[in-house]
């Protein structure tokens, strides 16, 4: 397995979607021997199995949760793991036989970390939910969007991936490095409405100290400033402007070739400036705009696709993309100066790697569990 940081620590994941594998897949980025249990013909909502990046960097054992001998299975995985993760909504676990006090009586030094969108009580806890609810209930989508228009939704990333995978990630390790000291196992329970709702706290300060307001589109850092926006170039792409500082913006005016832009520090002025900023950025192309301040301060950037990303020369020169097994991906982050993570395996099929793994882990009896069905090799 990977030698990353994290290398000697073992994970067992209960398959789920969303910010749960990608929790995991962090975990196992970083060098953890993380163990993903399917379903028997399970996999995931989009595409072909090979194709599901969530699912890199980890093996997969299928198992019948259904057969007593199922269960009995993860279970022993689980006393011999330093982590466990789950996504299943609040009392699944427990009815199966693998919540919290049966994984943690099996081994009280296991970290047992929870991810769900609402958390694991309060009126809402049990009810189903996605990304954008979780966002509008905390208010992080509120923020986002222009003056007088609806919230807008971006992606799932703000949400699944950010307040809700990193969320747990972080809590795993807190937890793991509470184990060392105390020598005792918790749970973790990692709901995407708080870390929705913690993401926002430079937000919450700016608001109480005058700085921002709930006005959507009209705040320093909400495209209400056309110092900090995206401008549509000649060819019909983009560049963003992010010039907050006064010495970033005397380095973008320095190149713009305008003489007069009104005053940006004048908010009585901000739609004139929009004007004339918009006006002057829609005379060259993206590409020539950013041939201009490559090497600047400005904080002038041309947006991007993913696939034009991968291409970009500076996240070429630090392989920020890397291509295996044919899929142009993410590598792992952050980087390591002794200890650097590296990607090891790619996407598993459900079940594939049963036997091996099962072994690996300790579990001696194998044959008699796929004869009985309880697990599966793919």
């Amino acid at each position: 397995m990977s030698s990353g940081p994290l290398h000697g620590i073992k994970v067992v994941e209960l398959a789920g979607i969303g910010p749960g594998p990608f929790a995991a897949m962090l975990l196992a980025d970083l060098g953890a021997d993380v163990l993903r249990v399917d379903r028997p013909g399970g996999g995931l909502m989009f595409g072909r199995p090979e194709h599901d990046l969530l699912n890199r960097g980890r093996r997969s054992v299928a198992v019948d949760l259904k057969q007593p001998q199922g269960v009995e299975t993860v279970l022993r995985l689980a006393a011999t793991a330093d982590v466990l993760v789950e996504g299943f909504r609040p009392g699944v676990a427990e009815r199966l036989g693998l919540g919290p006090d049966d994984c943690l009586a099996r081994n009280p030094r296991l970290v047992y970390g929870r991810m769900t969108g609402w958390g694991q009580d309060g009126p809402r806890a049990h009810t189903a939910g996605h990304d954008i609810g979780y966002l509008s209930l905390s208010g992080a989508l509120h923020v986002v969007g222009r003056a007088g228009g609806p919230p807008q939704v971006p992606a799932n990333l703000l949400g699944d991936f950010g307040a809700g995978g990193m969320y747990l990630v972080t809590g795993v390790l807190a937890a793991l490095l509470e184990t060392q000291r105390s020598g005792a196992g918790q749970v973790v329970d990692a709901a995407i409405v708080d870390g929705a709702a913690h993401l926002s706290t430079m937000l919450l300060a700016m608001a109480a100290g005058g700085a921002w307001t709930d006005r959507r589109g009209t705040n320093l850092l909400d495209t209400g400033a056309p110092f900090y926006d995206v401008y549509e170039t000649s060819d019909g792409e983009y560049v963003s402007l992010g010039a907050l500082e006064p010495q970033f913006y005397a380095a973008f005016v320095e190149r713009f070739g305008v003489d007069d832009l009104p005053d940006r520090d004048d908010p009585a002025r901000w739609p004139e400036l929009r004007v004339a900023i918009a006006a002057r950025f829609a005379e060259r192309t993206q590409q020539e705009w950013a041939d201009e301040y490559a090497d600047s301060d400005a904080c002038v950037a041309p947006v991007l696709t993913y696939a034009q990303a991968a291409d970009d020369p500076h996240l070429a020169k630090r392989t920020t993309y890397v291509e295996r097994d044919g899929l142009t991906q993410p590598a792992p982050a952050p980087r390591f100066s002794r200890t650097p993570a590296e990607l090891d395996l790619g996407p598993a099929r459900p079940g594939q790697h049963t036997t091996e793994a099962l072994r690996d882990w300790g579990i001696d009896d194998v044959d008699s569990l796929l004869a009985g069905g309880a697990v599966i090799q793919a």
